[in-house]
């Protein structure tokens, strides 16, 4: 075998055991920090929050059905978003939100696992995700994704073919960007805002690139969900205000058997535990 070839695959090998989105192992080890579907045009994604159960009962009901408790109602949004691009400035980089509100955010990476016992969680819960989406995970079944972004669930931007963006010049990363930019909006009727980089890796040929595209913010993470336990960034392996909590669309073969509905379930107990309900991102950011 080519020398090369050996070279560049243990590389990548070695980039996805450091990030995010490797397949998910049960682990305690914080991440290295950066610093079914409808058949005609869905309404454009992210316009309102997923929908709820309108009385408490439904709601409790609802929840009951997960073998979850219902969390508390999200407090409503400010006014003002507390970050916001200003012209001509760089794209900003986020991996929390400022406020003093006990809120979390949950996004959602890849696509590749298409579940529609998940879409089914998210509507009977009113939980709402941001969703970062690759073309390659996602080509496939675009349409899948829809339901989730006609009930207000939000569309980020998580590049064509998830490169580590770092290893790439402006023009390839504007390419990678732009290019699923075009590809969402055509989708779900909107372009995106929101852009996540692979692996959580990024320059500032990426801030650069992004800005041109029309992303007004890059969103990192403070905590990812694994299969039951999460990993934390900070020692004290608590949520904080305002966290963003990095999940993936993952199914029984990457969770070693457990469902991505089991996942999300044991994701909203954690949140729950440590006295947090969850918001959506997209009302401030």
């Amino acid at each position: 075998m080519d020398k090369k070839i050996v070279v560049w695959a243990a590389l990548t090998v070695a980039a996805l055991l450091m990030t995010g989105c490797t397949q998910p192992a049960d682990a305690d080890t914080p991440p290295r920090a950066a610093s079914t579907a409808p058949t005609t045009t869905p309404p454009a994604a992210g316009d309102s929050a997923p929908d709820a159960p309108r009385s408490a009962a439904e709601r409790a009901a609802a929840y009951r059905k997960w073998g979850l408790r219902p969390l508390p109602a999200p407090p409503a949004p400010p006014s003002t978003k507390p970050i916001r691009r200003a012209p001509g400035a760089p794209v900003p980089v986020v991996s929390e939100i400022p406020t003093n509100e006990k809120i979390v955010f949950i996004t959602v990476d890849d696509g590749a696992e298409k579940d529609p016992e998940f879409t089914t969680m998210i509507r009977d819960l009113g939980i709402p995700v941001t969703m970062f989406l690759t073309d390659a995970a996602i080509r496939d079944d675009y349409r899948y994704f829809a339901p989730l972004a006609a009930l207000g669930n939000g569309v980020g931007n998580h590049t064509l073919t998830h490169p580590n963006l770092r290893t790439l010049g402006r023009e390839a990363q504007h390419r990678e960007i732009c290019g699923q930019q075009a590809k969402l909006a055509k989708e779900y009727g909107t372009t995106p805002r929101l852009f996540r980089p692979p692996y959580g890796n990024w320059n500032e040929d990426t801030r650069a690139a992004a800005g041109t595209c029309g992303v007004e913010a890059i969103v990192l993470w403070r905590e990812s969900m694994q299969i039951t336990n999460m990993q934390y960034q900070r020692g004290d392996r608590k949520l904080r205000p305002g966290d963003v909590i990095l999940a993936h669309f993952r199914g029984p073969a990457e969770l070693k058997g457990t469902t991505m509905t089991r996942m999300t379930a044991n994701l909203l107990r954690h949140i729950q535990e440590q006295g947090f309900t969850v918001a959506r991102l997209e009302d401030y950011l």
